[in-house]
């Protein structure tokens, strides 16, 4: 008898954390609908969600009618539920906010480097972390960072627009789980699920460098050790320039601001992001706009023949400098691909979420530890014991 209780018990779980999980990826379903997304009765939805609703969870409202049958309710995040505290460190400052279980951003605080040592920094969003934690309660149960940089077992190990080389980040909150990832990675990991879920998605972002990550299915493909997904890296540069990371030739150096500044012989720029939002439409840096522009439509080419997406999503300035080079990106990009890819190549669409990207990235990973029988019940436990 108490195996039977006990496979019960688990099942109940795990209908529990499928329609949370549902909630989240669907924000505003029905539970008519939940009650067919997850095969099961309409009393079984009734009975999940009635839990729900009472462990603060999810919360219910009236759905709009929809023609004949009975009324039903709308499933959404619990206003006093469970929350994930997300961070993104940049290159010239960091944003913090916590993020409720439909996605929704909500006291979001921004601050700039006074310094770049990684002590001051991790200071400062430790800071910034715990006035959350302290504004919001015990309802934050993850803490989930976004950096501009490589990350390998959970540690910086190489931030090049930060100067930074194997930097340990001690848990910002005691007792909180806490997820690290490369900002490119998160960024595509959040497209990828809330644009395009289920699909294959190639997702490459330009900010200082290029970046991105393939998603397979909602799994970021990050490799053995969580430092996949340096696209920036591969050698589609001009294999005589030397990238910070120590290696020749690589895309991240030839494709931003720094690049289109080398290209006019002038030197690397404070601030490449905005140099290269200024370049985009000044009429003097035409030529070197549209040599970057040709250099990522090879690139992105390469990175389609080798990885067979379904589609290419670009982010931060990729959008604007395919725009702004659009002959030399189509002419670099259909040259680049296999020929048999020319007839049906997949589509290249611009990101849907803008520069909240890698803090909605940073508030997947976070939800995915708290939705979890352990995350679920260590929350029931704390909430109501």
């Amino acid at each position: 008898m108490p195996g039977k209780v006990g496979r019960a018990e688990a099942a109940r779980w795990s209908g529990a954390l499928d329609l949370l999980k549902l909630v989240r990826s669907r924000p505003g379903v029905t539970r008519a609908e939940a009650a067919r997304a997850l095969r099961v009765g309409s009393g079984t939805a009734t009975e999940i969600s009635s839990r729900l609703r009472a462990l603060d969870l999810i919360a219910e409202r009236p759905a709009p009618p929809s023609g004949r049958g009975r009324p039903t309710t709308s499933l959404h995040a619990h206003p006093d539920g469970p929350l994930a505290a997300v961070v993104d460190i940049q290159q010239s400052g960091w944003t913090a906010a916590v993020c409720d279980l439909e996605g929704a951003l909500h006291d979001t605080v921004t601050g700039r480097h006074s310094s770049k040592r990684p002590d001051r920094v991790l200071s400062d969003v430790r800071a910034a972390v715990e006035g959350l934690a302290e504004r919001h309660g015990g309802r934050v149960r993850a803490v989930s960072i976004s950096t501009a940089g490589t990350v390998r077992h959970h540690r910086i190990v190489q931030a090049s627009v930060l100067n930074w080389r194997d930097v340990e980040v001690e848990p910002l909150l005691p007792g909180v789980v806490q997820a690290l990832g490369n900002d490119a990675t998160l960024a595509g990991l959040a497209e990828a699920r809330m644009s395009h879920p289920g699909k294959s998605v190639l997702f490459l972002t330009i900010e200082v460098g290029i970046g991105g990550i393939l998603v397979d299915g909602d799994r970021a493909i990050a490799g053995a050790t969580g430092a996949g997904g340096e696209f920036g890296h591969g050698p589609f540069g001009d294999p005589a320039v030397a990238c910070p990371c120590g290696a020749m030739g690589c895309w991240d150096v030839a494709v931003d601001g720094r690049a289109v500044a080398r290209l006019r012989g002038e030197g690397e720029p404070d601030d490449p992001r905005s140099y290269l939002i200024e370049a985009l439409v000044d009429p003097g840096a035409r030529e070197a706009v549209a040599e970057c522009a040709a250099v990522l439509g090879r690139g992105t080419a390469g990175m389609v023949n080798v990885l067979d997406p379904e589609v290419v999503c670009f982010g931060g300035l990729a959008p604007e400098l395919r725009r702004a080079g659009s002959e030399a990106f189509e002419a670099a990009y259909a040259a680049g691909l296999m020929g048999f890819r020319r007839e049906d190549p997949p589509p290249l669409v611009p990101s849907q979420l803008g520069r909240d990207a890698p803090l909605l990235g940073a508030a997947e990973a976070a939800f995915d530890a708290i939705l979890t029988e352990h995350g679920i019940a260590a929350w029931t436990e704390e909430r109501f014991a």
